[in-house]
């Protein structure tokens, strides 16, 4: 192990328990021990999941959020005495690890609960909500502090909980907590004042304006968060340790507007300096860690940060929570290593939290220690798989339903969380197998094929391996695309997978294999304009950026569209989007931390977008825009480049001994590309 984080691998202790690192797997939706949407039980991905990466190497496991009543059936979890004796069993083998567990309980999402854009007419209508209350009851499921506007769904107003809803939590929390204790469990977790959960919305000014014990001054407004600890140490004794999930800052700026790194702007939550008041408050009333970052869902790509957020974005404001408080003080937010273990170090926090890096290779940990971290997969901060949750304009969570059951898989590791669907099986017979195209889809086929036992060859017409993904990764704030690629030639090489570059098949018949795998990619959809011939595709400019000069029009507000624009900007260039729907980046799949970043960063920076619209004709330096009510704009470009999709490029059709993945079969993203890739290589 590199000495310089050392610091990470030492011991230290919330209250009287121990932990043997400094490494935090902090909690992530979907990964509860008791389920998620489904009747409590001890739910065995979950477990499956954690006792992994107990075994290599981690100090402290904090599965996903508890909710203290089930989402579907309403049932209390303190009421499922079975689910914590099977816990029980559980954690006395997940202690031969070495490792200790907290769990996170939850007293629910208020008006950030990411209402299924399928039951958005339910929602609405009383008769039908009331129908549906015995099996999901979506309006106490949003119900927050005062009457507010939902997150998620436009025009909806989440009604107030009641003094009695509250009363009933607490003591909920209590009995849970014990019953945790009593199955071994070290220590639970409050979920939250934290990222504009419930019990954050209780402590803040823009979504509190009860006029109860519960609302009006400062300490009112904290009630709910304290009494639950203090409940919990009645029930479970003062030695008992409680964590709190908490954002030092909540980076807001309005209702669905959050404050970008670097903006300086009034934040209408928690600034630092009430973030340090609070910290001291809430250890005074019994809390024995912070577990902290930052942001509200209206500002979420700080608690859930997306490839454009910087390194460590939140361990400035935890280092200043950690002076006013003698309690550990965990952060997490993009945290690399190197930077954790000089942070530790110098007592400015007392663990790393990571998550979502233990979903792409729960082994880091291991390769850290070992000193092999090039042979770690890295997270690449895309949400493909753990974290779907899409919200555009007029749509509410535009998120598949299998996804909101299923959270917390990988985009790039199929196995994780998925019930031994994607388990690697030896081949039942070694076959020659044969991969035209030398993308990430072709490189995943090759490398599970030949972990199977086949024996393996791409051939790659370009003189390297990455395919569409070395332009995509040229991007100065894809770092970790880049990163992936040199992951998987490690991996090629060290598979010992046979690779023909500058090799253009043309025909699948000109290669003897025993099976034959196209994975060649799409080609960019082609616009019939006025001009067209002026502008540039959007793999041609990432190819070539000095291409685009100062005044650049994007036609096409995807998310390779809106990623380019951001890509100009910081490069100091004046990109103008041009999008027919009426939203940028409205589609399945993308997390809202993603886009609300991209949409906020360009309302921010005064970035011309152009919805509803569309290039209706390229000029030598400018471009016409057309509106949806007919009328036309006539703006300056120096520069157009068309970023409007792409569409399958099979090299042959699919039989019985030819297969065909990623983009070629299906345009997509990472996730699709990668399992889909999975799907084939296991058949073969």
């Amino acid at each position: 192990m590199d000495k310089k984080l050392e610091p990470l691998f030492s011991p230290w202790k919330i209250g009287n328990v121990e932990i043997k690192n400094r490494i935090v797997l902090c909690p992530m939706g979907g990964t509860s021990l008791f389920g998620w949407m489904e009747p409590h039980h001890l739910d065995k991905d979950a477990c499956d999941f954690f006792m992994d990466v107990a075994k290599n190497n981690v100090g402290l496991v904090i599965p996903g959020i508890a909710p203290l009543k089930n989402l579907i059936g309403g049932q209390w979890l303190y009421k499922s005495k079975r689910t914590f004796k099977k816990l029980k069993d559980y954690m006395q083998e997940f202690h031969k690890t070495g490792a200790k567990l907290f769990v996170q309980l939850t007293a629910g999402f208020g008006r950030s609960f990411s209402i299924p854009n399928s039951m958005k007419s339910i929602i609405k209508s009383k008769i039908l909500s009331k129908v549906l209350k015995p099996i999901i009851d979506l309006p106490y499921l949003c119900a927050s502090p005062s009457k507010l506007p939902s997150r998620w769904l436009e025009g909806y107003t989440c009604r107030a909980l009641t003094k009695k809803e509250i009363e009933k939590m607490i003591y909920a929390f209590a009995k849970t907590a014990k019953l945790c204790k009593d199955a071994g469990v070290d220590g639970v977790e409050i979920h939250a004042v934290h990222e504009g959960y419930l019990l954050d919305q209780f402590t803040l000014d823009y979504t509190n304006k009860r006029t109860d014990e519960y609302g009006g001054n400062w300490e009112n407004k904290y009630r709910f968060a304290t009494e639950v600890v203090k409940e919990i140490k009645k029930e479970c004794g003062q030695d008992y340790p409680v964590s709190l999930r908490f954002s030092a800052v909540s980076k807001t700026k309005d209702f669905c507007e959050g404050i970008l790194p670097g903006e300086k702007f009034k934040d209408i939550g928690r600034d630092i300096e009430e973030g340090k008041k609070a910290a001291k408050y809430l250890q005074d009333a019994g809390y024995d860690m912070l577990n902290t970052d930052n942001g509200t869902y209206d500002a979420w790509y700080w608690a859930h940060p997306p490839l454009y957020m910087p390194k460590n974005c939140n361990l400035e404001d935890a280092s200043k929570i950690k002076k006013e408080v003698s309690i550990p003080v965990v952060c997490a937010g993009k945290m690399e290593v190197e930077d954790a273990a000089k942070a530790i170090k110098a007592g400015k926090i007392d663990a790393m939290g990571v998550a979502r890096q233990f979903l792409t290779d729960s082994h880091w940990v291991t390769k850290i220690i070992e000193n092999r971290p090039e042979d770690i997969q890295p997270c690449i901060y895309c949400h493909n798989a753990c974290l779907t949750m899409a919200h555009y304009k007029g749509v509410a969570n535009d998120q598949a339903m299998q996804d909101s059951k299923h959270m917390s898989r990988c985009a790039l590791n199929p196995m994780t969380m998925d019930g031994g669907k994607y388990d690697l099986k030896p081949a039942k017979k070694c076959k020659q197998i044969a991969i035209i195209g030398g993308g990430v889809g072709g490189m995943e086929v090759a490398r599970v094929a030949a972990m199977r036992g086949h024996q393996v060859t791409i051939y790659e017409r370009s003189s390297e391996l990455g395919g569409v993904f070395i332009p995509a990764g040229k991007m100065s704030f894809k770092e970790r695309d880049r990163m992936l690629l040199n992951w998987y030639r490690r991996q090629i090489d060290k598979l010992k997978i046979e690779v023909k570059l500058n090799t253009n098949i043309t025909d699948p018949k000109q290669i003897k294999a025993d099976e034959i795998v196209i994975a060649t990619g799409s080609t960019a959809k082609k616009l019939k304009i006025q001009g067209i011939e002026r502008a540039i595709e959007a793999i041609d400019f990432l190819n070539n950026p000095e291409k685009a000069k100062e005044n650049v029009v994007i036609i096409g507000g995807g998310l390779t569209g809106c990623e380019i624009a951001y890509q100009l900007a910081l490069d100091g260039k004046k990109p103008v989007i041009v999008e027919a729907k009426n939203d940028l980046m409205a589609m399945r799949g993308l997390c809202l931390a993603n886009s609300s970043f991209l949409r906020d960063y360009f309302k921010h920076n005064n970035i011309p977008v152009y919805l509803e619209s569309y290039v209706s004709q390229i000029g030598k330096n400018y471009v016409i825009i057309t509106k949806k009510d007919g009328s036309q704009k006539k703006v300056k470009a120096d520069t157009v480049i068309v970023s409007v999709g792409y569409n399958p490029a099979p090299l042959a059709k699919a039989s019985k001994h030819v297969h065909i993945v990623g983009d070629a079969l299906k345009v997509g993203n990472l996730r699709t590309v990668v399992w889909r890739a999975w799907d084939v290589a296991d058949k073969l």
